[in-house]
């Protein structure tokens, strides 16, 4: 099926291999990684000019509700939360430094999430607490995608692993990767939210905490991990999609390509049916490719919109699906677009997902 839509203004290594699966359930992960950076990041994003302040009245309404996290908690309250284990550190980026005594309002800015706007503390929130009482139910929330023994023989893959947004039982799977310049991971704003949506249509959903020195390595990693272990997880294997913003934009296009598992000598993974791509500047094209939906604003200043329009018109031109939305005045790291233009953009890419299933 050959499919284009373009909406203009309106809104792509290492060896994979079988593994135990390694977990906690209430996790772990340790040490630090080398930084690097991508070339598509040199450029400062604009950041979030409207943050809204906590009010006393909006504290009290979360106590009301019961909650455990509001806006005023600290990084150091969901760390030291036994939900998380010990792998609550890598809800936030280890390869940047965040103060323990910063709040969820704090920690939720440009100032630590570089090069991503409209960063939503509410969500930041949001995306914990509902962590913490899928834990705090019996339920597995974090996956280490190594083994014991390949931890201790590289220690930096402790800073990996999947935190895993349930759907529906025996429902289809999406991997989601957040950009951050292969600097550091920015799943707060990148991957965390979509996985959450994703979770609530009914869809299993992993969030991947990746090594930015090798990310293409880790997103392999987890895709094997995932299908060896897809009765455990409760997940259908078949019939996945691969996201990815930014930088996480780049490991789904390139692990979606349809060679790229015998490359890792695993030809019984199936390729993507799908890869939802947000603003990146990739433009590899392959006949090899999965069917590819996009969106960008017109002001991304990292990754030009033309840019991504050119490469999907090469892909239409080989005969692969693609969908391509273009958000006027958006700049980069808009996730999910909560209140902007692109707001609902993930419905669309859903759809263009199941359109490449039927």
């Amino acid at each position: 099926m050959k499919r284009k839509k373009m909406i203009m203004m309106t809104g792509i290594v290492g060896l994979l291999c079988s593994l135990a699966i390694t977990v906690s359930a209430c996790g772990n992960a340790e040490t630090d990684v080398d930084l690097k950076t991508d070339a598509e990041a040199n450029i400062e994003a604009e950041t979030d000019p409207g943050e809204d302040t906590e009010t006393e009245e909006n504290v009290m309404d979360v106590k009301e509700n019961g909650n455990t996290y509001l806006r005023s908690s600290t990084v150091r309250d969901v760390i030291n939360d036994p939900c998380f284990a010990d792998f609550g550190r890598l809800l936030f980026p280890v390869d940047r430094s965040v103060s323990e005594d910063m709040t969820l309002e704090e920690v939720s800015s440009g100032s630590v999430y570089v090069w991503y706007n409209y960063i939503d503390p509410d969500k930041t929130v949001e995306i914990i607490q509902s962590l913490h009482d899928q834990s705090k139910a019996g339920e597995q929330v974090f996956y280490q995608i190594y083994s014991e023994e390949d931890m201790e023989a590289d220690p930096s893959k402790k800073d990996t692993g999947l935190f895993f947004f349930r759907g529906n039982p025996g429902e289809k799977f999406a991997v989601v990767n957040a950009g951050g310049g292969f600097m550091y991971v920015g799943a707060m704003q990148d991957s965390f939210p979509h996985a959450l949506e994703l979770s609530k249509m009914g869809y299993n959903s992993f969030a991947l905490i990746y090594r930015p020195d090798d990310p293409y390595a880790d997103l392999a990693q987890a895709i094997g991990f995932i299908y060896d272990h897809a009765q455990e997880l409760g997940v259908n294997s078949e019939e996945y999609s691969l996201w990815g913003g930014s930088a996480g934009a780049r490991m789904a296009a390139a692990l979606g390509n349809a060679d790229v598992f015998s490359y890792f000598g695993r030809e019984d993974i199936p390729q993507a049916s799908a890869v939802i791509m947000q603003y990146t500047g990739y433009n590899d094209v392959s006949e090899k490719d999965a069917p590819t939906y996009v969106c960008v604003g017109t002001r991304d200043g990292i990754a030009n919109w033309q840019t991504m329009q050119a490469r999907l018109e090469r892909l239409e031109d080989l005969g692969i699906p693609t969908e391509f939305h273009a958000y006027e005045g958006l700049p980069h790291g808009f996730g999910i677009g909560t209140g902007t233009v692109a707001e609902g953009w993930i419905n669309d890419a859903v759809a263009f997902w199941e359109a490449q299933c039927e």
